[in-house]
Parts: C-alpha cells; structure tokens; sequence
C-alpha cells in the first residue's frame, strides 16, 4: 500500500507533470487576457476585421499549398484575432529563432567538407541526364555529393537490420554515431546499450542523440545523464521545457548509426523492441533499412555532426573524415541527403515528385501515412494517367486511426487516376520506399505526410542503378502477396464513422 503510494506521488510531482500543468497554466492566461479585452467588444470586432483581411491577403499571396491556405482560413475567419495572432506567431522565428540560428550555422560548416567529385557526376550525366539534373538539385540544395565505390544492403525487416547491426558495433574502432527518432529501453536498445558499452570500455567513443519528446514517453528526463555515466556522450534534441512554444513542431525524425565513417545505417527502423517484432503492436511490424559500406558514408557522417553541433557548437568535423575507402567497389550511385523544416526547401517530397515525373515503367511505394499536399497528390495521379504503373502499400492495421481515416479521403481521387492502393494485412507498414524502373529507388526516413515533408528533420538514402534494387523491387512484391487491394467497393463497405472523421479532419489535414 505504502509503495502504491509512493508511486502516485512520484506521478503527481514528477517532472513531465509539472510541465503540463505549467503549460496549462500558460493556455489559461492567455485566454484570461482574451476574455478581459472582451470589455471593448466594438473596438475589438473593428481590429478583428482589419487583421482578418489583412490575414486573408497574406494567405492568398503566400507561397503555402491550397490545403494549407483553407485550414488557416478555418481558423482565422470565425476567430479573426486569436487566428490571426497565432499565424503570426507560428510564421515568426519567436519560438524557434535559436534553434534556426544553430541549424543554419551548423549547415554551413558542415558543407565545405562534402566532397563533390565532378568526374562522378560527369559519369552520371552521359548515363542518365535526368539522374544528373536531380543529383544537381541536390548538392545546390545542401551540398551533398554523389558517390560510387558505395555498397548499399537492403533489409526488408527490423530482425535482419538489428542482427547486422550488432556485428558492425563489435567492429567498432574509433567511433559509433547514433541518432534516432524512438529509443525504448527493451531487448533491441538493452543488447545495443550492452555493446556500446563494451566499446566505450575499449576506447571507442559513443555518442547518442534522441528526440526530446521520448522524455514524454519512453525515456527518463535524467536519461543523458545515466549514459553519460557508463561513458557515452549523450545530448536531446529539443528538450521538452514548460514553455508554450512553436519550437517543439520540429522534431529530430531520422534514424542514422555510423561507425567508424566506414559503415552507415538508414531507413525507417527505430530502437525499441516493436521494430524487430519482439513485441507485438499493431499486428507484425513490417518496415526497412539500408546499409552503406564506402565513400558515401561520409555524408551520413556529417548529418550526425551538423545535428549535434546545434546542441554544442562544435564544429569539428575533419578527425571523423579520414578514412579509406578504395577496397570498396560497387556498381550506381549514391546520395545520403536530409531535409530540414527551416529552411523552406521541400527536399524530400521534391525528390519523391521528381521519382514520378521521370517514371515510364512503374514506381512501387511503401508509406504508413498518406496526408497529402496538392502537388504531390497531383504527381501521383499524373504518373498513373501517363500509364506509369503506381503501386502504393499502406497499412492493414494503423497506428492512428485519424490520420489513416483521413488517408482514405484521398483514395478516391488517386484510384480514379490509375493509383493501385493495397493493404498490409498482417499488420503495420512503418517502411518508406520509393522505386522505379529497376533503376533508382529511396529508402529513409520521410512519409508521405505533411509531418515529415514540411515540419520534421529527416534523411535518406538515393540509389541509381545500385545491386541492392533487386532486393528493394523482390520485397515489395513479396509485401504485395500480403496484402489487401483497396477498390471504390471496399471503400464504400468503410465503416460510416471513419468516412465521418476523414471528412472533418481532412479540414486540418496540415496540422496532423
């Protein structure tokens, strides 16, 4: 009874309480303030129209997707003042001015040290012009290079990717990077935490960055500090702290482990024991990753540095670049990239559209969300009416109800065009693939959802005419044997609440 207890005051003064109630407290002033100007009603509705129309003429005049534009609406035309207020809230750098200070700083120094071979890209341009003018894109939108004498290995679940990650750690000589959206302690973090813990014992340094929100969830707020301990720099990426503020919309996304800037992990896959399947939630939990052997590691190198940079400023980066890569040889080309939500350049959904508008033969897509912007919904329909054949794979159990309710209101549009929709009947699709033509392909960590096309950090690795394709193509066929197709029959067998919910959300679709 005692430690019962115990237990429930520890809940009621534990630190993540203390930050809600702050918050809430924060939410209640600001609407005590509101209702006290509520005493000048006329002076107010005169201000409210003048910041209505003076919203409505910055919306229809900014550079912001047509979905976007309606849901700001939404809020603006039956709230003038609070709507208005907190759009100019939310498009100033109040709440994350330092936070984008340190990202461009930190993106800046890194980019000197991307190697950029115009004999590769040359190589790549008499091959393939398209491949090359993406490949241009990409360097001019954050430097990162093109490389061969990389090897890629796909792996088509959590179980493969976690037994050949343990075996590249014990490799470890000098240094192990690992940023990761989720760590949950678990069998899949408790047998890494073991090895890095081994390593920092043999000398190699250990460093691990986490998004802030796990101190929400599945990690202690003291969580850096206990592996700082065992010997492992350890930072957060934007801590939770009991301040209303629009810093915490941008969120730390990618998945990278590098080793020794020799070997590279990416893809969807986090660290916590559902992604291997140990647990199950959501049915079997089907998701993908890739390995990179080679030069092209060294871009996932500097991603990692230029992340932890922003929490430090340390901008030392040449010790973890010297390596040797010539006993590497493999066929195509690579390009590590990331996407950064400051720096209003739509890197990732950019990269996916100009996969569909190269298409000719079929471009084969897996995503556990579809929340879709007009120009990428637009990209996916074109393809299909060229007569691109345009697959996509989604879940057959969601994670969230609403916005895979809210997917299905985009089904419709995207089957009438041609777009083949199925779903994974075992279970939950966490991958994000993109492949076409048996001669380029995407894996990483972007869905196809405003979260991570607009506001979250996040990476990926582009492939042109690498071996690995064989194996990405195989898998997705494989996926599609389990999987269920979605018609206008079945849609209309949708449970009515669902149609309800899609229908009301689809209003916020940019906020989900």
């Amino acid at each position: 009874m005692k430690k019962s207890k115990r237990g429930i005051l520890r809940g009621i003064f534990s630190r993540a309480t203390i930050i809600v109630i702050l918050l809430l407290v924060q939410v209640f002033l600001l609407l005590s303030t509101f209702l006290w100007f509520n005493h000048y009603r006329l002076h107010l509705e005169i201000l409210g129209i003048v910041l209505m129309i003076g919203a409505v003429l910055y919306l229809v005049n900014s550079q912001m997707d047509t979905l976007s534009i309606i849901t700001w609406l939404l809020v603006i035309l039956p709230f003038p003042i609070l709507g208005t207020l907190f759009l100019i809230y939310t498009k100033q750098d109040w709440g994350y001015r330092e936070l984008k200070s340190l990202i461009k700083k930190s993106t800046q120094a890194i980019k000197p040290y991307f190697q950029y071979d115009q004999r590769i890209l040359y190589k790549l341009k008499e091959s393939h012009a398209r491949t090359y003018n993406l490949a241009q894109y990409l360097h001019r939108s954050g430097g990162f290079p093109v490389y061969k004498n990389t090897k890629v290995t796909y792996f088509p679940n959590g179980q493969s990717k976690f037994d050949e990650m343990k075996k590249q750690l014990l490799k470890a000589e000098k240094f192990i990077f690992l940023e990761y959206f989720i760590i949950a302690e678990g069998l899949m973090w408790g047998e890494i935490l073991s090895i890095l813990e081994q390593k920092v014992q043999e000398g190699v340094e250990v460093r691990v960055m986490y998004d802030g929100m796990l101190e929400l969830s599945t990690l202690s707020f003291d969580y850096a500090k206990r592996l700082e301990k065992i010997g492992i720099k350890a930072k957060v990426f934007s801590p939770i702290t009991p301040f209303v503020s629009t810093y915490y919309n941008y969120r730390d996304h990618r998945k990278i482990l590098v080793i020794d800037n020799k070997v590279a992990f990416n893809g969807g896959i986090n660290l916590a024991d559902e992604y291997i399947n140990q647990i199950e939630r959501f049915g079997y939990w089907k998701d993908t990753a890739v390995m990179l052997e080679g030069e092209g590691v060294t871009s996932f190198t500097l991603m990692f540095l230029q992340m932890w940079s922003t929490t430090n400023k340390d901008y030392e980066f040449a010790p973890y670049l010297t390596q040797n890569f010539h006993e590497i040889v493999a066929n195509g080309y690579v390009i590590p990239y990331s996407d950064s939500p400051l720096d209003h350049e739509k890197v990732g959904e950019n990269v996916y559209i100009d996969i569909l508008n190269q298409a000719r033969d079929y471009v084969y897509i897996m995503t556990p969300y579809l929340i879709l912007d007009s120009e990428m919904e637009h990209a996916l329909q074109f393809a299909a009416e060229r007569g691109v054949d345009v697959k996509i794979i989604m879940p057959g159990i969601p994670d969230k109800k609403v916005p895979f309710a809210l997917a299905k209101r985009y089904f419709p549009a995207l089957l009438d065009a041609g777009v083949k929709i199925y779903e994974f009947t075992p279970g939950f699709v966490h991958a994000k693939v993109f492949i076409a033509d048996d001669i380029k392909a995407v894996v990483g960590t972007i869905n196809l959802d405003y979260r991570s096309l607009y506001h979250h950090f996040e990476c990926a690795t582009y492939m042109y005419q690498t071996d690995c394709l064989v194996d990405i193509k195989a898998d997705f066929k494989e996926t599609l044997k389990q999987s269920r197709r979605v018609t206008r029959s079945t849609l209309q067998k949708e449970k009515i609440t669902t149609r309800l919910i899609g229908l009301v959300v689809k209003l916020v679709a940019p906020l989900l």
